[in-house]
């Protein structure tokens, strides 16, 4: 049976353009016997004639009310049948030349019904009752009417495995078509799982940071705090001071600097909002790298404290690069506080030293973070960007930053690594393409 509707429609098409090409091979055959034999038998062209019309409704009705592919596939087989005796009779009987025909039929009917064995099982038998009749009555003798018998039962078993094989063929590709679906399926869900993981394991990672990077916070926005309430605090006394003049050059030095304090807390607010939102990560994503430098470093001067140096270095005119300006602010604070926590581990005690410094190469852009501390472990050298592995202490990093960094610059065609320098400290190395 075809349970598919598709496969239903291909198989009604393909037995419609069967009954078609037997109408036409019908009229073929009787205009060339009669050209060749040079004889019009009427009785011959009248019943050709009619079984030529029958094979023409069959094409227009099949599929259509009745006349299922089952039921067209034995009209079909008893019409050629009928047809075929009836040429065989009118044309000489056993001694034919259109004798063969009825090896040939049950083959024909596989064709016409390749959907069930059935009509070719009941047409072959039929054609070999047929063959025998034709024989017996022209008093062919017994032994040659037994041989024919057996020469057809052999053909029709041909028909009858032809057909079974076809059909294994047509039920095995099917069952290969729906695994094949069945596995994009399952590989679809599968990669909208671990994109969903990628997502939440990358905003877990970005809501560390900012919980790393609010412990500075305070300290951050208390320095500016603290003068913009010294100088209110100051202009809110000269003003309730009626016997002393304002300078108006002092007070515009003063309302300069409360701004910049002012500007300085928002500024960090503004870059802790934007680096804490969720986003995505699309394919035509680009970033400006000198802009997200410049924000990382700002992001991580709340971390850092007063008494870091962080040098930044930049190349002349830098292109924009195909990494996404989100995720460049974020693989710069990873590794920037990574820097910092590295050189406050350093035996004895020193001042923090960072230099990030950055400039184009020929297809990309190459950016190095160096400090100045004890650099990394030989053994951990190897691990440094595997999942959930770690040199920090308990509870001061969850061994993804490093992992997500170079997941987000290798996605884009980039890369990143670690080494250690010769005069100390570690040295990360990042190479992005351009945009």
């Amino acid at each position: 049976m075809v349970s598919d509707p598709s496969d239903a429609q291909a198989l009604l098409d393909a037995q419609r353009r069967s009954y078609l090409n037997g109408a036409i091979c019908l009229v073929c055959g009787l205009l060339f016997h009669c050209l060749v034999s040079g004889e019009l038998i009427v009785p011959l062209v009248l019943s050709q004639l009619g079984f030529i019309g029958a094979f023409l409704v069959m094409v227009l009705t099949l599929g259509r009310g009745w006349l299922t592919s089952t039921r067209a596939g034995i009209l079909g087989g008893m019409f050629g049948l009928l047809s075929a005796t009836l040429f065989v009779h009118w044309s000489g009987g056993p001694s034919s030349p259109y004798i063969h025909i009825f090896g040939a039929l049950p083959f024909m009917l596989a064709l016409f019904t390749p959907g069930s064995s059935l009509p070719t099982v009941v047409s072959g038998f039929t054609a070999l009752v047929a063959m025998m009749t034709v024989s017996l009555l022209d008093h062919m003798p017994l032994r040659l009417v037994v041989l024919q018998t057996f020469l057809g039962l052999a053909l029709l078993t041909l028909a009858v495995l032809g057909t079974r094989l076809y059909q294994r063929v047509i039920h095995a590709q099917r069952r290969a078509h729906e695994e094949r679906l069945q596995a994009l399926e399952r590989l679809a869900e599968s990669e909208r799982l671990r994109g969903r993981a990628e997502r939440e394991r990358a905003e877990v990672e970005r809501l560390v940071l900012v919980g790393q990077l609010a412990a500075g916070v305070a300290h951050e926005v208390n320095n500016p705090l603290a003068f913009v309430k010294a100088n209110l605090s100051y202009l809110t006394r000269e003003a309730d001071d009626p016997a002393r003049p304002l300078d108006r050059e002092e007070l515009k030095s003063l309302l300069e600097e409360t701004q910049q304090g002012v500007l300085r807390i928002q500024q960090i607010v503004t870059d802790l909002k934007d680096f804490s939102r969720a986003g995505h990560m699309g394919e035509q994503e680009q970033g400006d790298l000198a802009e997200s430098l410049r924000e990382a470093g700002r992001l991580a001067s709340v971390r850092l404290g007063g008494g870091t140096e962080v040098a930044l270095e930049l190349g002349s005119a830098l292109p924009p690069v195909r990494l996404g300006q989100r995720h460049i602010v974020q693989v710069m604070v990873n590794l920037l506080l990574n820097a910092v926590d590295a050189i406050e581990q350093a035996q004895p005690p020193r001042r923090p030293l960072i230099r990030v410094r950055a400039w184009r190469e020929t297809d990309h852009v190459r950016v190095q973070v160096e400090d100045n501390g004890p650099g990394i472990p030989p053994e951990a050298l190897s691990r440094l960007f595997e999942p959930f592995f770690t040199t920090k202490p308990p509870g001061k990093g969850t061994g993804l930053g490093l992992a997500l960094c170079r997941e987000y610059v290798g996605r884009v065609g980039g890369t990143l690594h670690a080494e250690n320098r010769a005069e100390g400290g570690a040295r990360f190395i990042l190479s992005l393409p351009l945009a």
